[in-house]
């Protein structure tokens, strides 16, 4: 199947189900969810797979055992990239991402040493500086309130060793576009201007912790 893009029924069914999160209206309306809403971002991750790598469409169950909100499904659809990209449908529209979200122990470690050096912390302030002209945000998640451990306050580079975390980011509002396939094209369109971020973050930070 070719990617159309989403109907309007897609966002009407989280607007539903924002409003009702039960298993009465899921039941009700699965078969809107399985065509409407997860089947075109099936054809879409099919589409982005030669480029970007196979992906992956989250479970629409929400992990409910350690949360005060009971209610047992997510209001939003998400999808993963294997070579880096998160994708998301909501009413809101539509949103995607790229980029290390929460580094673990191992990474963070890299990362700040990465940061420090003159070499690729410089590089790092350039890419951000041109990915943001580019009209693509780049976003610090986890951040602390002050200097990590063996790092002076003063630091040049001291708001980015704060972050734990380091994606771009874009939202995409409901428009008509969503309905047609110009919403590949938006979606290729940042992904790869989140390249050289995601690049430099499996160059300095890769994926597995240190030994």
């Amino acid at each position: 199947m070719t990617f159309r893009g989403w109907p309007v029924e897609a966002l009407e069914f989280y607007e539903g189900l924002a409003a009702d999160n039960s298993k009465t209206y899921w039941t009700k309306h699965l078969e809107v969810y399985e065509t409407q809403v997860r089947g075109p971002m099936q054809e879409l991750l099919d589409e982005l797979a030669p480029e970007f790598g196979p992906g992956k469409i989250f479970r629409p169950y929400r992990d409910v055992r350690f949360s005060k909100d009971k209610t047992p499904y997510k209001t939003h659809l998400g999808a993963w990239l294997n070579d880096g990209g998160y994708l998301q449908l909501s009413a809101d529209g539509l949103s995607a991402g790229s980029g290390t979200y929460q580094m673990d122990p191992g990474q963070l470690a890299r990362y700040r040493s990465a940061v420090a050096a003159a070499g690729t912390g410089t590089e790092l302030t350039e890419i951000i500086a041109a990915t943001e002209k580019g009209g693509v945000g780049v976003v610090g998640h986890g951040s602390l309130k002050t200097a990590p451990r063996g790092y002076p306050k003063d630091h040049p580079r001291i708001e980015l060793l704060r972050h734990k975390g380091l994606t771009t980011w874009h939202d995409w509002p409901p428009a008509a576009w969503l309905g047609t396939a110009a919403a590949k094209t938006r979606i290729v369109g940042f992904l790869r201007a989140s390249l050289p971020l995601r690049r430099w973050l499996d160059d300095n930070v890769g994926n597995q912790v240190s030994d």
